[in-house]
């Protein structure tokens, strides 16, 4: 069968019922899909057309996906599973299985898989799904790579890196995997925003408590690719294969913000960074050329306790860097220093007090459920998280999702892990944590659930955010509180 002119289209998967609950409705955000428009701009730009369906902006089905698929009729379909915030990768596979297999039944397309959870798992990813390929790596030179040969009269995959794929008796066969992007500039140039329904994109609620009407447009760019760290829990490093952090230019990321700000008129701006507030010439030649703008953006951005200068946090806030979001995960050393986040304890408060002085807003991330944690520590966690009072702050329970140290430890020691790929993320019906040395699953995440309205209905909080934001930013919260989440494990 002839083929038109689209080389390939890129699918963004999502389910954002499954994952959210009641709160995919109005609560969560929706961001962008960077990584993906980043692949389809680089494959525009060694001369293949593209197409991109964000199913998960969409809200659209499978099926809904396997018809705009069938009118492309690309050669190839390539869905990436990415996500916001790295376990959304492995959260988001029932929704990219699912893709998969209606595009096999219903399509010529050939099928391709990628993203952070098909690295992590290739060959469990090959056997189980109904992919022609899986991408294991970053993806660009990948996909090019298979583009160029499928389109050839003699395909020979064994010449494209990174690729796994079944040979005609069913045997799973694996190429070297492709080698990583040195000059991000030339393969991550400005993503193709043409591409993606701008107007489907909105920032989190409280990202925009300053006007949180204003939600749209929403922005979300990378900085870097990777990070230099190694916690025991995060699986960021699983496409890159190891440890390490690269950079785009700053002229580069400037370049793209201005696309952004005069083309898609955003505001609201996500740095996606694993961890932005780390090298002192990247972060500030950007925060530089963001005051040298005055575009006036409301800017959150990742960091950590022990990156944050007091000294560089009032020219961040001259920038529109408006949120930090600290990894702080436990108020105990033993626990935190057992994940592998070692960190001055006694510096959390005193940082965190620094960053709201030069009028910053922070987002205290909290762990329940490593792996020494007790209920006595647990509740260290969030005595300190009450007392912070940071202007808003998420929970989780420790998942060892694929990809990270905690995933190969659980395996090992054989710990009950999810039933299901749905089951990893930290809002769905079916969670499941990883027990503890000394805590059950169940009670680990009916302690987290506590926690999460203890902290969102607690006077001081909400005597502080009406302060700051007002009386409707205060009703927000406490709506936002009642929904309580149904969870399977603790018979809800």
């Amino acid at each position: 069968m002839s083929h038109s002119n689209t080389d390939i289209v890129l699918i963004n998967p999502g389910d954002r019922k499954q994952v959210y609950q009641g709160l995919g409705a109005d609560l969560a955000a929706v961001e962008p899909p960077f990584w993906v428009a980043v692949i389809a701009s680089y494959l525009r730009s060694v001369g293949f057309t593209v197409a991109i369906i964000d199913a998960n902006a969409e809200n659209i089905t499978p099926s809904e996906v396997a018809e705009r698929v069938r009118l492309l009729a690309p050669l190839l379909a390539a869905v990436i599973v990415y996500g916001s915030q790295p376990s959304a990768s492995t959260q988001n596979m029932p929704a990219a299985e699912r893709i998969c297999s209606v595009l096999k039944e219903r399509t010529t397309a050939q099928v391709a898989i990628g993203g952070l959870h098909p690295s992590a798992l290739p060959e469990h990813t090959i056997l189980t799904t109904d992919a022609d390929y899986v991408i294991e790596g970053e993806g660009p030179l990948t996909l090019s790579s298979l583009l160029r040969v499928l389109k050839s009269p003699a395909p020979d995959l064994a010449s494209v890196p990174g690729l796994w794929y079944r040979g005609s008796d069913g045997s799973v066969h694996h190429t070297l995997p492709a080698p990583l992007i040195n000059d991000l500039d030339t393969m991550l140039p400005t993503a193709a925003w043409d591409l993606l329904s701008m107007d489907k994109y909105r920032a989190h609620n409280w990202h925009c408590f300053d006007d949180v009407e204003r939600r749209t447009p929403y922005g979300a760019i990378y900085t870097s690719l990777g990070c230099p760290f190694n916690c025991v829990f995060c699986c960021i490093n699983a496409p890159f294969g190891k440890p390490g952090i690269r950079y785009r230019s700053p002229q580069r990321v400037l370049e793209e913000v201005d696309i952004l700000v005069t083309r898609y008129g955003v505001k609201n701006l996500k740095i996606v960074d694993e961890l932005f507030v780390l090298d002192e010439r990247h972060y500030l030649t950007i925060t530089d050329l963001l005051i040298q703008r005055g575009y006036g953006l409301n800017i959150w951005a990742y960091a950590r306790v022990d990156t944050v200068n007091p000294a560089h946090l009032e020219r961040m806030k001259r920038a529109g860097i408006n949120w930090l979001a600290l990894g702080i995960e436990s108020a105990n050393p033993a626990v935190r220093d057992g994940a592998a986040k070692k960190m001055r304890v006694t510096d959390i408060t005193r940082t965190v007090r620094t960053i709201q002085a030069a009028g910053i807003r922070v987002i205290g991330n909290y762990i329940f459920g490593l792996p020494d944690d007790t209920l006595e520590t647990m509740q260290e966690t969030l005595d300190m998280a009450t007392e912070l009072n940071c202007e808003f702050a998420n929970f989780y329970c420790a998942m060892a999702y694929p990809g990270s140290k905690l995933y190969e430890i659980a395996l090992a020691h054989g710990w009950q892990l999810p039933e299901s790929w749905s089951g990893y993320s930290q809002h769905a019906y079916d969670c499941r944590p990883l027990p503890s040395n000394h805590l059950a699953a169940a009670d680990i995440l009916k302690f987290r659930d506590d926690a999460f309205h203890h902290y969102f209905a607690n006077p001081a909080y909400l005597e502080m955010i009406e302060t700051k934001f007002g009386s409707h930013v205060r009703s927000h919260i406490e709506a936002m509180s009642a929904t309580r989440l149904r969870r399977k494990l603790i018979g809800d």
